[in-house]
């Protein structure tokens, strides 16, 4: 337990320390976990509409700060290039989140021009019906894409660091919440980097 806790600690100091530079993507990081909790309490009693606010605004935000305000250029902070970080990221680099983001821009036109899906499912009825086919087609996109990130992990690295990257995922909102409450008012002050003075200290100096 000890060393899935570590790496656990590893994964998400490095997702911090590469990939969340600027204060506009914390900020919105900060809007995607807070969402993402919400969808997480109505999954319980809503699941189309916990994935249509998952989606909808959690990943929308939550993505747009990574794929328009994060830097691309040469990573003073901790001396690595743009191409070398997505090359080692051990979740979805910007490549893979293209494609995830294609299906999920694809499954409301697919279901509003087959809306039985060949037969296979009870066509909608009217715009309700639609919303909610695409909320739990939505969900299960999420699900696959968690379940084949983390099999792909248990093959190109191991068990646990596969483990570890989905325990990261699933408690990323609350982690983020911690890690990024204070974005919004960096940027404010006219922050829209943050220095990383913290870099040098480690997972565990954070």
């Amino acid at each position: 337990m000890r060393s899935f806790l570590d790496e656990l600690a590893t994964q998400r100091w490095d997702d911090h320390r590469y990939y969340h530079h600027s204060r506009i993507n914390q900020s919105l990081h900060l809007v995607s976990a807070l969402s993402f909790i919400v969808a997480y309490g109505l999954l319980f009693v809503d699941p189309a509409s916990a994935a249509l606010l998952a989606w909808c605004v959690s990943m929308t935000t939550r993505q747009a700060g990574h794929f328009f305000f994060e830097p691309k250029g040469y990573d003073h902070v901790n001396r690595a290039t743009h191409e070398h970080k997505e090359d080692i990221k051990v979740g979805y680099n910007l490549r893979r989140k293209v494609v995830l983001m294609a299906l999920w821009a694809a499954v409301p036109l697919v279901l509003w021009f087959a809306p039985s899906l060949g037969g296979l499912i009870e066509p909608a009825q009217g715009l309700r019906g639609w919303l909610h086919d695409v909320g739990m087609a939505w969900l299960a996109l999420g699900v696959a894409g968690l379940v084949f990130r983390t099999v792909h992990l248990f093959f190109l690295q191991d068990l646990r660091t596969g483990l570890v990257w989905a325990t990261k995922i699933l408690t990323d909102p609350f982690h983020d919440v911690m890690l990024y409450w204070r974005a919004p008012l960096a940027l404010l002050r006219g922050e829209l980097i943050d220095p990383m003075l913290h870099a040098q200290r480690g997972p565990r100096g954070h």
